[in-house]
């Protein structure tokens, strides 16, 4: 492969790119689907190209193709080429890239599994027996179980003397109990709603979800949301738990500490951002208690690699200390714009892709607090757990969430199931009414492998770790 990238960085050169990075990319997918007794589907799909990105008179130039050979390599690389050339007409302020040491080496993610080894037939009794197991509840008429596998390989060279070789394999499954009755539908989900649980791992992170032995219980709960009353509207101590409070990460941290969002160079699909530069290290984004990080380096998570894809390595960084912002994601074309070197989140999801400022493992650090002694802690209030549905506004200020199930808390205990709670805030004043974290004991990193940007759009694959929390004052119950 290096004498494949060597050949399309030795062709920019020649036609005059000041910079040059070449990508080729290997990847397979698979995806099956078992659905109310039926096998639903199964997906099976293979990637293989290169992609070219080079400089020219400060304008990017980008070009893509599925044969890999020098020759074409070559070819691709000139296109690239007239391209940056031809944006560089256009005038604006030339790109300007932050120094990074030339990336050399090898990196592999965590498989004690190759999923693509496990036989279809193995894999579907799993899912057919899930399935069964969710609907041995009468209440229960529509199930889904699925799971799916990604195997990636991928070799980055650059002008500047980077290049790496990378390869990691990615797993998932869930199930998913409707209970119907009466033109009603409740859901329950299992390890989480929107595709289940993944991470970066091989087969064996599937198996240990036991997703049969787990589905009697999800289909009980199903059932009973379907008696279960709506929460009462009004103002509640809320408490979150971790897969919500990843989402809650996700939409209202991850995506406005972007750093092409903050720069409005970036607004399709998620819109842009509430701060600005001028905001690190002053503005507060929530209580003491709110520390997050951004982390390339957690083991078996969907937002860890070797190098990005501008060649920085994967590292932490911290986002929000002590509810300070303290950094953004960014870039090396983006990171000059805050005076900071890239924190290495540059990431595409093909070779025929740019890369864009993406997160990785943006994460809720663990606070002190056992889960039981935070509930008991909690005059009155209400416990809830994952996601039914968002919506937030294009700045990621005004949000609102959906649940799939909650319990009243009253005096420090759970009580009442409530069905599809949902909660309301503003991100500034919902983080800064952040009081307690669960600790390390209840961590867990839970993988979002959907995550939706750019035009045209790009799928990234990210993560993050949480734990339950506790906020203080939150509407909830709105519109009900």
């Amino acid at each position: 492969m290096r004498e494949i990238i060597e050949a399309a960085l030795d062709a920019a050169r020649l036609a005059g790119a000041s910079y040059a990075d070449a990508r080729v990319v290997d990847s397979s997918r698979e995806e099956l689907q078992v659905a109310d007794g039926r096998l639903e589907g199964v997906d099976r799909s293979d990637s293989f190209g290169l992609g070219v990105r080079v400089l020219v008179d400060g304008a990017w130039g980008f070009a893509a193709s599925r044969t890999v050979t020098r020759d074409e390599a070559s070819r691709v690389a000139r296109e690239a080429t007239a391209i940056a050339r031809a944006s560089a007409l256009v005038g604006g302020e030339p790109v300007r890239l932050s120094p990074v040491e030339p990336a050399r080496g090898t990196w592999a993610g965590p498989c004690q599994v190759d999923p693509f080894t496990v036989p279809l037939e193995e894999k579907l009794a799993l899912l057919v027996a899930a399935d069964e197991a969710l609907r041995a509840e009468p209440a229960v008429s529509i199930t889904k179980a699925s799971c799916g596998s990604y195997r990636f390989r991928k070799w980055l060279g650059s002008t500047e003397g980077a290049f790496t070789e990378q390869s990691w394999y990615e797993t998932g499954a869930g199930i998913v109990a409707h209970a119907v009755a009466d033109g009603d539908v409740v859901s329950r989900s299992y390890p989480n709603s929107h595709g289940g649980g993944w991470s970066q791992a091989g087969w064996e992170y599937v198996a240990g979800l036991d997703l049969v032995g787990t589905a009697p219980r999800v289909a009980r709960e199903a059932a009973a949301l379907l008696t279960a009353p709506e929460v009462t509207p009004g103002t509640v101590d809320l408490i979150i738990d971790g897969s919500q409070m990843g989402l809650q990460v996700h939409e209202s941290i991850g995506h406005p500490t972007e750093l092409d969002r903050v720069l409005g160079e970036e607004a399709a699909f998620a819109g842009t951002s509430w701060v600005g530069i001028s905001d690190v290290d002053s503005l507060r984004y929530g209580s003491e208690h709110v520390t997050v990080s951004a982390d390339a380096t957690v083991a078996g998570s969907l937002g860890s690699f070797g190098w990005d894809d501008d060649g920085v390595p994967g590292q932490r960084d911290l986002l929000v200390t002590e509810g300070i912002l303290t950094g953004l994601l960014s870039s090396r074309d983006t990171a000059p714009e805050m005076g900071r070197p890239s924190n290495g989140c540059a990431r595409a999801d093909g070779w025929n892709r740019i890369p864009l400022v993406r997160m990785t493992t943006i994460s809720l650090e663990p606070g002190t607090w056992a889960f039981d002694d935070l509930i008991a802690d909690t005059e009155t209030g209400l416990y809830v757990e994952t996601n039914n549905s968002w919506s937030i506004d294009d700045k990621r200020l005004n949000f609102q969430f959906g649940c799939e199930i909650g319990w009243e808390i009253v005096n420090g205990e759970l009580g009442r199931m409530v069905r599809m709670p949902n909660y309301t805030g503003i991100t500034p004043q919902f983080w800064a009414s952040c009081d307690a974290v669960c600790s390390a004991d209840h961590w867990q990193v839970w993988g979002l492998p959907n995550c939706g940007k750019g035009e045209p759009m790009q799928t990234a694959h990210v993560a993050h770790g949480a734990s339950p929390a506790r906020f203080r004052g939150v509407q909830v119950g709105v519109g009900q």
